[in-house]
């Protein structure tokens, strides 16, 4: 059974819907006890990282979430969260993956949001692209993006400049796009991630 991390910065409807569509099970954790009653966790996250994260410690959440043994999975905000840095708020985020979250502003020529479908290259033997072709397309909305890097970085995009689409360190996994948005390819993510 799937939690969502129900902390006030995420679009948890869209995600809910499509683990219904699936037949995945799935509850809420408001509290860090109820982290207790779930297999894999998924963080959401729209808007802003700062005031994210600033709402994950408000609620106490914040701590549990970097010792989680089981897997994680970040999606957009959700991902940032899970980096060092963020340039947006000038925020110091849970720090799991050594990386920062930087602006497209200034660093691109192309239209800041990067809005819309793109397509993603991806390390072929990662569970989480199982049964995915590469240079899949999906759905992309921020403004902000994690450094191209290879170490932690399993799938890249391109827009503009190479950035990490998808990362990963021990048990926690990350993606900027929205895989509930994305299509038959989002929801085998998914599944995927379900089967972990």
């Amino acid at each position: 059974m799937i939690g969502i991390v129900n902390y006030g910065a995420g679009n948890i409807f869209s995600i809910t819907a499509a683990l219904k569509r699936l037949n995945i099970s799935y509850g809420m954790i408001n509290v860090p006890a109820d982290f207790e009653q779930y297999e894999r966790i998924i963080i959401p996250g729209v808007g802003h990282a700062g005031a994210a994260m600033q709402k994950l410690l408000d609620s106490g959440l914040s701590e549990t979430i970097r010792t989680l043994k089981k897997p994680v999975l970040g999606i957009c905000v959700g991902m940032q969260l899970m980096t060092d840095y963020s340039e947006e708020g000038n925020a110091d985020l849970l720090g799991i993956i050594p990386l920062k979250t930087l602006h497209f502003e200034d660093r691109v020529k192309e239209k800041v949001p990067h809005m819309g479908w793109n397509s993603i290259n991806f390390d072929e033997n990662c569970p989480l692209f199982k049964e995915i072709p590469n240079n899949s397309y999906f759905y992309f909305v921020h403004s902000y993006y994690i450094e191209h890097e290879l170490t932690y970085g399993i799938a890249t995009c391109e827009y503009g400049l190479p950035f990490s689409a998808a990362i990963a360190k021990d048990n926690f996994w990350a993606v900027q796009f929205h895989p509930e948005k994305s299509g038959k390819f989002g929801e085998q993510l998914l599944l995927n991630f379900n089967e972990l």
